[in-house]
């Protein structure tokens, strides 16, 4: 992998302005407007210091520590800088901020203070006037003290840019961009995110409320918790585009109040809520609060028309409990029984699965070490058009290793006809033939279903020629239904016989291992579909 370039992250930067003018540039602001303007005209180091300050926790930085070798000297890009408006400097400092700033022998040798720590020394320092502060600061370091403009808007572009506000410039490496080669799809206007200036205001109010309820959360603050439990109730969401992030907010805040046994407020936010886990809640509190029946009748709904795998789980988990209460019978319980395959091996330099596939070689062609590799491999091969599709607010920008909204519930509904389509060609087409020729298609393109280093194309060629179409495709269904949770949990091993449809999937499990919740669901739809699985059982030989 080449070198990165010394200015990485100013091609980082102008990266995502020239994305956000081309995507966004009809609905900014003129202040935002004017910044991208002014940014542009500015000298190449100056350009890039302010990329360096507004990156890091501020907001004030100390010229003299402006240390920054790919630049020349730092000092006149912060002239340029502070001319232009792009930086600032302060009246006064307080002292958390002073303190953010210095270390503690430099707040000794300026102010003559001492303590066990700095905020011991801080506290000496309360009642000076915060431009007394700053002058002392001033006078001792003979350097400037500054501040990036406007951290507001670069704030605004990530969201543009990335589609979230969990992402920022930290996440956006030039050896990702320069290197990797990224599908073409299609990143336009009619395509983005918000497209209007008002679902985007929307959204930010969405996202401060959020803010709020951390702050609220933090400070456990009931009452303040009450009243916005009030505000979401009164004033939902008028755009889609907020609505996931307002979901999770109404799940959040009715968790804590049903902790807080309010459990009113938090059933009323629940209901509001279409995400998972609000439903499972609900029947929860309906259950806690003695309404029997209503339960069971939502877990009914629950199991007719699952949102995922978690909430399906759970309400297999609870009806039956509900039933028992109701009816005053015992209900039979669950008990999975499996395939399983008991193996002495004696302890080595591998891990367990290589042990056991070692061990199991002699039975089959060849024994694969797979996890969840090479069947979430086959899955982004099968339906790469239908992943890479141009959706709305699927593509933010044209460095996506999967669309946005990849992992979550409305992922299949969004793509319900594309994908019945696709569905129905796969059942048509030869799978041994049409896997490789997707492999050697799509190869070295980013796909976070695909990993290139693993996925070789004699690997898939092997699986596709023995693996039955109708068990991939039976796979790929349940696959469909809850990408995120579903692409975890598949059997270490894949052993492969010597004609089509002899193979078998093995999990391994160490002493004292046990099966995980997702592979457990996987093992029993294994069986429910005849796909052959089996768990092999290891334990260890004394010799």
């Amino acid at each position: 992998m080449p070198d990165l370039s010394p200015h990485y992250y100013r091609d980082n930067f102008l990266r995502l302005l020239e994305t956000v003018a081309s995507q966004y540039g009809d609905i900014l602001t003129a202040a935002e407007q004017q910044f991208l303007a002014v940014y542009a005209q500015q000298p190449f180091d100056a350009q890039c210091l302010y990329v360096r300050l507004v990156s890091r926790v501020g907001p004030w930085f100390r010229e003299r520590k402006l240390d920054y070798a790919e630049l020349g000297d730092p000092g006149r890009a912060l002239d340029a800088l502070l001319a232009a408006g792009l930086a600032l400097r302060p009246d006064g400092l307080e002292p958390e901020a002073l303190g953010r700033l210095c270390t503690r022998e430099e707040l000794a040798v300026m102010f003559e203070v001492s303590g066990r720590g700095k905020g011991e020394q801080l506290e000496q320092l309360a009642a000076i006037p915060p431009a007394d502060l700053l002058q002392k600061l001033l006078a001792f370091d003979a350097a400037r003290i500054v501040a990036p403009q406007y951290p507001e808007t670069v704030a605004l572009f990530q969201l543009l840019f990335f589609g979230n506000r969990r992402q920022g410039l930290t996440d956006f490496v030039l050896s990702e961009l320069g290197v990797a080669r990224y599908f073409p799809y299609p990143v336009d206007r009619g395509n983005r995110l918000f497209p209007g200036r008002p679902e985007l205001d929307e959204y930010l109010d969405c996202a401060a409320q959020t803010d709020r309820w951390w702050e609220l959360q933090e400070a456990d603050d009931l009452e303040g918790m009450l009243a916005l439990a009030d505000e979401l109730i009164a004033t939902p969401p008028g755009f889609a585009t907020s609505l996931p992030r307002w979901y999770r907010l109404c799940n959040r805040l009715a968790r804590q109040l049903e902790r807080k046994g309010c459990n009113e407020q938090a059933l009323a936010l629940y209901r509001l809520s279409e995400l998972h886990p609000a439903r499972e809640r609900t029947a929860r509190v309906l259950e806690q609060e003695g309404e029997l029946q209503q339960a069971l009748a939502l877990c009914q709904t629950i199991e007719a028309q699952p949102w995922c795998e978690e909430e399906l789980d759970a309400a297999g988990r609870m009806a039956p409990r509900l039933r028992r209460k109701l009816e005053g019978t015992a209900q039979p319980r669950r008990r999975d029984s499996f395939d399983d395959i008991h193996l002495r091996l004696t302890p080595g330099d591998q891990p367990v699965e290589l042990l056991a596939g070692s061990a199991l070689a002699a039975q089959w062609q060849a024994v694969h070490y797979v996890e969840n590799l090479l069947l979430n491999g086959l899955f982004g091969l099968a339906f790469w058009e239908q992943i890479f599709a141009p959706l709305p607010g699927a593509f933010n920008n044209p460095f996506q290793s999967a669309p946005a909204d990849m992992y979550e519930q409305t992922f299949q509904s969004r793509r319900r006809d594309r994908l019945s389509v696709r569905l129905q060609q796969l059942a048509k087409a030869d799978l041994a033939q049409e896997l490789p020729a997707l492999w050697r298609r799509y190869e070295g393109y980013q796909c976070r279903w695909v990993n290139w280093k693993y996925l070789d194309e004699s690997l898939v060629t092997a699986a596709a020629g023995i693996i039955p179409g109708d068990h991939l495709l039976a796979i790929w269904q349940r696959m469909l239904f809850d990408p995120g949770e579903n692409r975890r949990g598949f059997p270490d091993l894949l052993a492969l016989g010597s004609t089509p449809g002899d193979y078998r999937m093995i999990e391994v499990k160490g002493p004292g291992d046990a099966l995980q919740d997702s592979q457990r669901r996987w093992l029993r739809f294994f069986a429910r579909e005849g796909i052959p699985a089996s768990v092999a059982w290891v334990q260890w030989t004394d010799d």
